[in-house]
C-alpha cells in the first residue's frame, strides 16, 4: 500500500488575555473542517509580541484590547521590528474605525467575537495565509535579482546600513568585498548574451554556495557583486575570496546548451567596516577602489583596501 503523507501542522497564535475566550478558540480551531491546526496562546503582550517575532506561526490571532493595553500597538511594534506573520484582529467592537485601524496597522483581517463561527474562522485564517504567501512571493521579487536570484542591489545597501550602525555600535568588524568579473563583455561579444547569463549565474551560485549564512552576497550591478562577511577582518575575507577563486578555476562555466566551456576569473577589492571607512557609503567607494586597483593591475587578483595585492594563482 503506498504509504499516506499526514497534513502539515500550521501552527496558529491567539494573543489575548481572557482565559474563557482562549477556550473558545480552541474549540473553534478543532473544528475546523479541512486541514491541521495547531493553536498556541499568549496572555500578555510582553509574551505575545515575542512569541510573533519568533516566526513559528503561520497565522497570528490578536484581541483589540490587550492586557488592559493596545493590540494594535502591538502590531505596529512587531511590523517595526520585521514581523511577517499576518495578522487577524479579534474585537467585540464592530465599528468602521475599528475596521480601518486594524488594517491601517497591519492586520489582514478583522473578526467580531460575537459573531465568530469555525466556518468563518477558518475561511478567515485560511485568506490570511494566502496573502501572506502572496506578500511573501512579492518580498522575494522586491529584493532578489530575477536573473541570479541573489539579493538586489536595494536590498544589499539595506543591510550594509543596518551591519555598518552594528558595527560602530559594538566595534565588531565586518567585511565587504566586491567582485567582478574579468573581460564580461568579451565573453558576451564573442558568445552571445545567453552565454553571458549563464556565467552570471554560474559566478552567483559558487558565491551564494561558499559564504557563511550569517554573511550576505548580492548582485551589484552588471557583472559586480558584492559580499558582507560579518564578524570578519580583511585578512580572513581575502583568505575566503582566494578559495572562492581557485574553486572557480576548477570548476569553468559550462553551458550545456551550446555544449560550451567557459573559463571564468575575478578580480575582487576587500575593505572593513573598522579602520578602512567612516561611513558604510565611504566603505563601498573604499571597496571598488581596491577593485579597480585589482583590474587595472591585471585582473584575477584581490587588492586589500591598503593597496597589497594578492594573486589568485
Amino acid at each position: 500500500m503506498p504509504t499516506t503523507i499526514p497534513p502539515k501542522v500550521r501552527r496558529i497564535l491567539l494573543i489575548d488575555d481572557d482565559r474563557l475566550q482562549q477556550r473558545l478558540m480552541q474549540g473553534l480551531v478543532q473544528n475546523f473542517r479541512g486541514g491541521a491546526f495547531e493553536l498556541d496562546g499568549a496572555q500578555t503582550y510582553a509574551e505575545g509580541l515575542k512569541k510573533l517575532l519568533s516566526g513559528k506561526y503561520a497565522v497570528c490571532l490578536l484581541d483589540y484590547r490587550l492586557d488592559a493595553q493596545d493590540g494594535l500597538a502591538l502590531l505596529r511594534e512587531a511590523r517595526i521590528a520585521g514581523g511577517e506573520t499576518p495578522v487577524i484582529i479579534l474585537t467585540a467592537d464592530d465599528s468602521e474605525e475599528v475596521d480601518i485601524a486594524a488594517m491601517e496597522a497591519g492586520a489582514v483581517d478583522y473578526l467580531v467575537k460575537a459573531t465568530i463561527n469555525p466556518r468563518l474562522l477558518e475561511r478567515s485564517i485560511r485568506y490570511a495565509l494566502k496573502l501572506g504567501e502572496t506578500l511573501a512571493q512579492l518580498r522575494q521579487l522586491a529584493q532578489r535579482d530575477e536573473l541570479t536570484r541573489l539579493l538586489n542591489r536595494r536590498e544589499f545597501s539595506r543591510i550594509l546600513n543596518e551591519e555598518w550602525d552594528r558595527s560602530v555600535r559594538f566595534k565588531r568588524p565586518f567585511a565587504l568585498v566586491m567582485v567582478d568579473i574579468d573581460h564580461f563583455k568579451k565573453i558576451n561579444d564573442t558568445h552571445g548574451h545567453q552565454v553571458g547569463d549563464e556565467v552570471l549565474r554560474h559566478v552567483a551560485s559558487l558565491l551564494a554556495g561558499q559564504v557563511r549564512t550569517v554573511d550576505r552576497v548580492a548582485r551589484y550591478g552588471g557583472e559586480e557583486f558584492a559580499l558582507i562577511m560579518i564578524e570578519t577582518d580583511g585578512k580572513n575575507a581575502a583568505e575566503h575570496i582566494k578559495r572562492l577563486g581557485v574553486l572557480l578555476a576548477e570548476t569553468p562555466c559550462f553551458v550545456e546548451s551550446k555544449n560550451l566551456t567557459v573559463e571564468v576569473t575575478l578580480s575582487a577589492g576587500v575593505a572593513t567596516s573598522i579602520g578602512d571607512a567612516t561611513s558604510a557609503t565611504d566603505l563601498v567607494g573604499v571597496a571598488d577602489k581596491a577593485l579597480y586597483a585589482a583590474k587595472k593591475g591585471g585582473r584575477n587578483r584581490i587588492v586589500m583596501a591598503d593597496g597589497t595585492v594578492i594573486p589568485f594563482k
